[in-house]
Formats: C-alpha cells, structure tokens, sequence
C-alpha cells in the first residue's frame, strides 16, 4: 500500500544517459517506486529503457537541459544554471507538504535550488553527495581555499546543509568536511555507499580477451572512466615514461573527459611504446575491458580525502582485480585498499611511488589478492544500498528530524 507522501528524483542525470549517476539515481527511484508514488524531473532527454516503464515505476517529467562540453566552462555554467532554474519552478509545481525530493551533486548549484524548493513547500529533502563542492574546485585548483567565491559558497551550503533533511554519504570521510559546516549535524548524516554493477566473481586473466590479445606484453596496466577536474592524468603518463624500458608492462587506457583529451596529447608529444588508447567502451563490453588488465590505476590529486569517491572503484573489485590508487590513505577508497589488503595507496603527484607500485604489483605472487578482491566487492551490495534508500525514505515521510545514528 502506496503512502500519502509522494517522492520526487531531481537529477540532470538520468537515463538513457549512460552516466553511472544516471544509473545510480535510476536504481533508487524504480526501487522506492515499489512503495510510493515517484516522480523523476530528469535533465536527459530521450526514451527510457523498457524494464523503467510501465506500472509501478517511476514517473518521469523531462526538463530542458543543453549539456555543454566540460572542458567549455561558462557555456557549460549558463546551461547548467538554466537546468537548475527550471527544476526549481517544477518542483514548486510538484512538491506538496510532507513530498520527499531526492537529489544529488551534479550539477553543484542543483542541491541548492531543491532544498529551497522543499522549504518553501513543507517538503523534505535528501541530498546524496557524491562531490562536495567548493572543495572539489580548490582541489582542482578552479579555485583559491581563501576566495570570495569559494567563501560564498560555503556560506550558502550552510544554509542548504540546515535546510535539508538528510545528507547521504558515500565515503566514511565525507563526515568531517561536512561537520565543519554550522547548518550541519551528525544525525542528518547517512553513510550509504555505492555499489557494484557487475556480479562480484573472479574473471581469469586471458591472453584470447579482445583488449589483450594484440598486446605482448605480460602485465597490463588498466585505466578506465571519466578523469575530471579531481583527477591526475599527468601522474599517470610520467609513470609510464618511468617504466618505458619494461617492455613485461604495458599501460591500456580509456575513458573521456580533460583528463583524457591531456593524456593524448602527451603521448601524441612522447610516442611511448607502452602506451595504448582503446575508444570508449560501451557497458555491453566493460566486463571484459576490465577483466584485460593485471591492475587498475585510480589516479586522484591531492586533499581528495572527504571531497569525492570514485564509483569505478567497485567493480574492479568485482573482477577481482588488485588497484594502485592515488589518494591520501584518509580516504574512503584508501580506507577500503588497506583495510582489506586490495592493492597500493600511493601519495598524490609522486609518479615514482605510482611506478614502484606497478613494478610491485607485476613481481607479486599473492594470488589472494583476487579473492580479497570479489570479497571486498560483495559487501558493496545493490540490494542493501536499496535497502538503506527506502528506510531512510521511509523515517523522512515519518519524521523530517532523523534521529541520531550509533
């Protein structure tokens, strides 16, 4: 039996884009949908695939949206703050008091239209931050720690962190940045991780795989997903310059994003031999591009620890597969590596401890490391992630003030 309170997804993101928020914010709103009334204001055009239609599933309203490249930052800022404004006059238009409105970090200013929406509604709302913005930009390096801009905008998410209902982390070091905000508490905090995709399992290494099988080389060194303004591309490419004369190792790449445009025009300039591009693989091929490397590289620059947690890191557990990450050893992907002995932490810009880890890692004999590996991923379960969504969906519709978590 449905209740009265509907719920409402506000996400840019959604399919049938490919995006892995699009699936993310996909996989919570057709799991609430199975006990409340849910309706997705969604900034991708296009038609859903067939298993989201129908009964019992979402409803889905699209708004305008015109995504810009995101290497061209105002045309992308202007279309972007256009989305948000026409979500925000939607969700006046569809949220009652007592509604529940879902939303996440992308694009940054989004979270602040929903929170002022629901206010003014008497609506709850729920934000799943999967960057926290400003710090994700002085990370990069968009913007100065001390800066006018970078203080108004913690100005302002003090006032949506005290306005909103609930923050849903998905890193256990996301919660001392938050605290430092005077709009925020403990109890609006939820730790819900992501998850997998693929079946957690151990995929054999194949020298018939269609990623390996042109290359000769022994040991195969992956890198694979989106690099943004957070990640180090250069890291990566000095690493493999480092290691240009081990013809046993080679470096397979592919992805999308300014990190990636950098990457190619680095090597287009040094022509290393241990390099290799693959185009963007589509979802239907991603299993056995993972399964093509011996180790995957997730390469972060410096103070990622609270500010962002790479989604990607899942299933190259899922395959069984050893990670080299870039991180400090605070952050969450960091915390997961040691704790379950699932690879290398290596200090953020030092390309020569990203090469030692590699050579580490093609000498290693620790076979266990792969069941380590499908161990670990399996903990990062679909359905209790799912779970978790609709209880504290379920406490909100009940009661906006969550109480304290032990």
């Amino acid at each position: 039996m449905q209740s009265r309170g509907k719920i409402v997804v506000a996400s840019q993101h959604y399919p049938p884009d490919p995006s892995t928020t699009a699936a993310i914010m996909a996989e919570i709103a057709c799991r609430v949908a199975g006990d409340h009334e849910v309706v997705v204001l969604s900034g991708s055009p296009g038609a859903l695939p067939a298993a989201q239609t129908g009964p019992g599933k979402p409803r889905v309203v699209a708004i305008k949206n015109r995504m810009a490249g995101k290497a061209a930052l105002v045309r992308r800022g202007l279309s972007e703050l256009l989305f948000v404004a026409r979500t925000f006059f939607a969700l006046l238009r569809e949220l009652r008091a007592g509604d529940v409105v879902l939303t996440v970090t992308a694009p940054f200013m989004l979270p602040y239209a929903v929170a002022a929406a629901a206010k003014l509604r008497g609506a709850r709302s729920a934000l799943i931050m999967h960057d926290l913005f400003p710090d994700v930009l002085v990370m990069a390096g968009l913007l100065k720690p001390g800066s006018l801009v970078t203080r108004t905008m913690r100005f302002a998410n003090s006032l949506m962190f005290r306005a909103l209902n609930a923050v849903i982390t998905i890193g256990r070091d996301a919660e001392r940045p938050l605290l430092s905000y005077s709009g925020m508490r403990r109890n609006k905090i939820r730790f819900i991780p992501n998850w997998a995709t693929l079946v957690p399992g151990p995929r054999p290494l194949s020298q018939d795989n269609p990623f390996r099988k042109q290359l000769s080389a022994r040991f195969v060194v992956g890198l694979s997903g989106n690099l943004g303004f957070t990640h180090d591309p250069e890291i990566v490419f000095e690493a493999a310059r480092l290691l240009r004369d081990e013809p046993d190792i080679h470096f397979l790449l592919s992805g999308w994003g300014i990190g990636f445009a950098r990457l190619k025009q680095l090597q287009a300039e040094a022509n290393l031999p241990n390099v290799s591009f693959v185009a963007r693989v589509e979802d239907a091929e991603l299993e056995a591009f993972l399964a093509a490397a011996n180790l995957w590289i997730i390469p972060y620059r410096k103070d990622v620890a609270g500010v962002s947690v790479p989604s990607r890191f899942y299933n190259l557990l899922a395959v069984g597969r050893p990670v080299a990450l870039v991180s400090e050893p605070e952050a969450e992907a960091a915390l997961t590596v040691t704790e379950n002995g699932l690879g290398w932490v290596v200090t953020p810009g030092r390309a020569d401890q990203l090469a030692d880890a590699i050579r580490a890692a093609s000498r290693s004999g620790d076979g266990a490391m792969a069941e380590r590996a499908v161990k670990a991923a399996a903990k990062f379960d679909r359905a209790t992630a799912m779970n978790a969504y609709a209880a504290l969906i379920d406490e909100l519709l009940r009661n906006p003030d969550l109480p304290e978590q032990r």
